[in-house]
């Protein structure tokens, strides 16, 4: 079919700035609508202490999102607890590490950070192990990151900072999109919180990440366009290629039960997350395009394909 109008569940790119959906858009000559599906919302001070969690009673902070690290800062402040200088920090990537400027002295504190992911931390959490950690995350966060501190057996707890919600989207007219595009299963969650009566009928699907395909059949969904892959890394490229060969494809419209579960099951046994590329406005997590918050965003990959190099430290540790 052919693709007049797209809805990509993120928000529109700043003003001026170079979008590649917006430049796929012009070439393919089709419209564009940007629109979050759901929210973030920080958890109350009231909501936090009903977790029973003392910020000072930690040796280590693991962070995978700047959504993390604001609310993190900010329940600080409202509880009135001090971090002290000598907290580590352990953060998914570069980016993340630097975004703590904006709270702490950089130079002046213990902070760690990974290329990609918290597995190129694995060796210097090691040393750490009589460390307790504490993991800022959303309500809705992945297992990946307690998953990982299992393996290495260090002594974690998770705190639920954050929590995402879904958008009310009811002035949205749904079907008028040839195509949605969707970044995470909080995005599917929201689509039939909007319209309980949904159905895709002609209507094509693109998913990024396997969890966010794996919720979307789950959810009875015919997924059409999927990224990342060998072929299409980016979502901007699973789209160009289906807009020119899509046509070509001998894809069943219905597939079987068996298929979906063996799909599925694929997705279970992957280890790949959602971490989109950042020159389509994905960052680390949810920023202000920083919106690694569409893929639960608050989880960053914890076992990246294929393996990175070595590990990075920042010079805090040297």
């Amino acid at each position: 079919m052919k693709i007049k109008k797209v809805l990509i569940s993120q928000p529109a790119p700043a003003e001026g700035e170079k979008s590649p959906y917006n430049l796929l858009a012009q070439k393919y000559n089709f419209e564009i609508v940007y629109q979050k599906l759901f929210k973030v919302e920080g958890v109350s001070s009231k909501e936090f202490r009903r977790q029973q969690i003392r910020l000072l009673d930690y040796d280590a902070i693991v962070l995978t999102s700047r959504q993390a690290v604001d609310h993190l800062f900010r329940l600080a402040k409202e509880i009135r607890v001090e971090i002290p200088e000598t907290m580590k920090y352990f953060c998914a990537t570069e980016n993340i590490a630097l975004y703590l400027q904006r709270y702490i002295q950089y130079r002046k504190r213990k902070i760690l950070h990974g290329h990609q992911s918290l597995s190129d931390l694995a060796d210097l959490m090691k040393k750490h192990k009589d460390d307790k950690f504490l993991i800022p995350c959303s309500d809705s966060s992945k297992n990946e990151v307690p998953s990982f501190m299992d393996e290495l057996e260090i002594n974690y707890k998770k705190a639920v900072i954050y929590k995402t919600v879904p958008r009310d989207l009811h002035s949205l007219d749904i079907k008028s999109f040839d195509l949605i595009v969707l970044f995470s299963p909080m995005g599917i969650k929201s689509l039939f919180k909007n319209w309980p009566n949904y159905k895709q009928q002609k209507q094509l699907i693109g998913t990024f990440g396997d969890n966010t395909t794996k919720a979307a059949l789950e959810n009875g969904l015919r997924v059409d366009i999927q990224a990342p892959s060998a072929t299409c890394p980016s979502m901007t490229m699973a789209i160009e290629y289906y807009i020119l060969n899509g046509n070509k494809k001998t894809k069943s419209k219905n597939r079987s039960t068996a298929k979906k579960k063996e799909i599925v099951e694929t997705c279970e046994n992957s280890n790949n997350d959602e971490i989109a590329p950042s020159a389509e406005n994905f960052d680390d997590e949810i920023c202000n395009s920083e919106n690694i918050d569409e893929g639960n965003a608050d989880d960053i990959n914890v076992n990246p394909e294929p393996p990175l190099k070595k590990n990075h430290e920042s010079p805090a540790m040297n």
